[in-house]
């Protein structure tokens, strides 16, 4: 892999049974693609997909892009980042990060206090637990008192920090061995990556060396109907929710989309569907044909990401197309 673009993709896919991911995976290999990572919002869990991935691949580098430092505590992310690293030597990044509070205080009753500073705590705390020492250390939103991991078997796994805004994109570049983003625009990167960077730098660490993994979600189509709908969707979905509203504020993005946050807190979907600028959109969701979306990849790359992640968005509500669109922009996406 030395001196290699990355390339990666989003899994498990849409409609398709984690059983039934063997093949896919084994061609997603064999296609050149060098990562597969993981996510978790209201399906399955990130790590129960790597590995059962760590078992059907040998090359693919396998993370999770995240799991939450709220809903486990930092023992339990131990343990399991620990299994996931035994199950794929050398291959496994643990990705870690607050979520939102949809996902924390309204699904898990947990309350979203303090993110930046429970990433802090946890990623500290995750450190001292894959050293081996006995940890007994009562930080300000984690504990852990007498708890020494048994098993080290494998190397530590790296841990990278999900970041939207500056002082979470600091603490990634300062206190991990990545930063990963995602929901910006290929523009967007180089604010992004340069807080990162600051924050690698004031921490005395070489910010050139800061890996920079970006989810950027892809629909292959060139229906602008059907782009359209999935896209105002997806952009409501996601930026009407306070972190990610917060970060496009930080953004710039106030003024395009005052008019959606004014009519969502309103209690008019419809409206604020509707008042979504087709600009933003466009910036956020990749669309085209498939050397359309490869170059606009490839802008993410250009603008200062070193690990892309395609997101392959299908634009069927039918779930087996679903899971067979999603195959097909596997294969057309694929490294050349």
């Amino acid at each position: 892999m030395a001196g290699m673009q990355r390339w990666g993709f989003t899994f498990p896919f849409d409609g398709m049974p984690l059983h039934a991911h063997r093949d896919a995976l084994q061609e997603a290999e064999r296609l050149g693609y060098t990562d597969a990572w993981s996510f978790e919002v209201d399906g399955i869990d990130c790590f129960t997909p790597l590995a059962t991935a760590a078992a059907w691949t040998e090359r693919l580098r396998l993370g999770t892009a995240i799991a939450n430092v709220y809903t486990r505590s930092p023992v339990t992310l131990a343990m399991s980042a620990m299994g996931c690293a035994e199950a794929a030597p050398g291959r496994f990044v643990l990705g870690i990060g607050a979520g939102s509070s949809v996902i924390v205080e309204q699904w898990n009753g947990v309350p979203f206090a303090l993110p930046y500073r429970r990433v802090r705590d946890v990623a500290a705390l995750l450190d001292r637990a894959f050293s081996g020492e006995k940890v007994t250390e009562e930080l300000e939103t984690a504990a852990v008192r007498g708890y020494r991991m048994s098993r080290q078997l494998v190397e530590r796994p790296p841990v990278y920090i999900a970041a939207l805004r500056e002082r979470m994109l600091e603490l990634a570049g300062a206190a991990s061995d990545g930063v990963i983003i995602n929901w910006l625009s290929a523009s967007d990167v180089p604010k992004a990556v340069a807080a990162a960077r600051r924050g690698a730098e004031r921490a005395g660490r070489d910010a050139s060396k800061l890996e920079v993994v970006a989810r950027i979600f892809v629909c292959m189509s060139t229906d602008d109907a059907i782009v359209d709908f999935i896209g105002r969707r997806s952009v409501a979905a996601y930026l009407n929710v306070p972190v990610y509203a917060k970060f496009h504020e930080w953004l710039g993005r106030s003024a395009a989309l005052q008019p959606m946050w004014q009519a969502w807190q309103a209690g008019d979907r419809k409206a604020a569907t509707a008042a979504i600028p087709r600009q933003v959109i466009d910036d956020l969701l990749v669309h085209g044909d498939a050397d359309t979306c490869r170059r606009k990849v490839q802008d993410y790359v250009d603008h200062g990401v070193t690990v892309p992640v395609i997101n392959f968005v299908p634009a069927t509500a039918d779930p087996a197309a679903r899971a067979e669109q999603s195959l097909a922009m596997l294969r057309a996406l694929a490294p050349r």
